[in-house]
């Protein structure tokens, strides 16, 4: 009997080991239309032997998606800039500047950048979005918890909650944070006004929604135009108003 063979992507994943790049490693491995193209981590304190390892391995690649460090995930961009390869980058805690050297690799080749891999989740702050247009004269408080290994706080899809919901909404809006035991992720925007509150919640029960998702974003990716994209795009979110 002939084997299978599958059709669809080939995929390198950068931060292979890591909490979500283990999981996108074996999902890869089990999606009809993706196949494993090489599996990196880093190996030394400055990438060199992963950057090494990934100009060896993009000519058999159609994407790369990077789950890894903001430092890190600004060279591997940098080097799929220069092999016209689409990234999809769920690394978090950019600095402006590090988003700015992204932006301009953007130009020249596909980069899907998102802190949060989650359809759901990406949907949510559409919402919070239009909550924030129409509820002008609410408070509202974004609260977030992770893991207690998480570097970045507040998380990076606090902070994009909070980015679109500025887009519409002049006043102040607060972010805390909890560092603690092993919770994937839990994200909570509070519209607090006069006799009443709402309250919008997402949790992830499971790292492989982001592993599942990231696939979603680079299947969606290839053959796109060079530019900046993210799930408002994926999910035409932008016309919620």
């Amino acid at each position: 009997m002939k084997s299978r063979v599958k059709c669809g992507i080939r995929v390198i994943v950068l931060g292979s080991s890591g909490r979500t790049g283990s999981r996108l490693v074996e999902a890869v491995g089990r999606h009809p239309l993706c196949s494993p193209a090489a599996a990196l981590d880093l190996r030394t304190a400055d990438g060199r032997a992963v950057l090494k390892d990934l100009a060896a391995a993009l000519p058999a690649a159609d994407v790369v998606i990077d789950f890894t460090s903001p430092a890190a995930s600004v060279r591997h961009a940098a080097l799929c800039a220069r092999h016209k390869k689409p990234i999809v980058i769920g690394t978090t805690g950019f600095s402006s500047g590090q988003l700015a050297r992204i932006r301009e690799f953007s130009k020249k080749t596909p980069v899907f950048l998102s802190p949060n891999m989650s359809p759901a989740v990406n949907l949510s702050m559409a919402v919070a979005r239009l909550m924030a247009a129409r509820l002008r004269d609410f408070d509202i408080h974004i609260s977030e918890a992770h893991h207690k290994a998480k570097k970045d706080a507040p998380s990076g899809t606090a902070l994009k909650y909070k980015e679109r919901i500025r887009e519409v909404h002049a006043g102040p809006v607060a972010v805390s944070s909890i560092r603690a035991g092993d919770i994937v992720g839990e994200h909570a925007v509070l519209f607090a006004g006069p006799h009443e509150r709402l309250e919008l919640v997402h949790r992830a029960h499971s790292r492989d929604v982001f592993a599942a998702g990231a696939l979603r974003a680079a299947l969606w990716l290839k053959g796109k135009r060079p530019g900046l994209y993210d799930y408002f795009d994926l999910l035409a979110l932008g016309d919620i108003r």
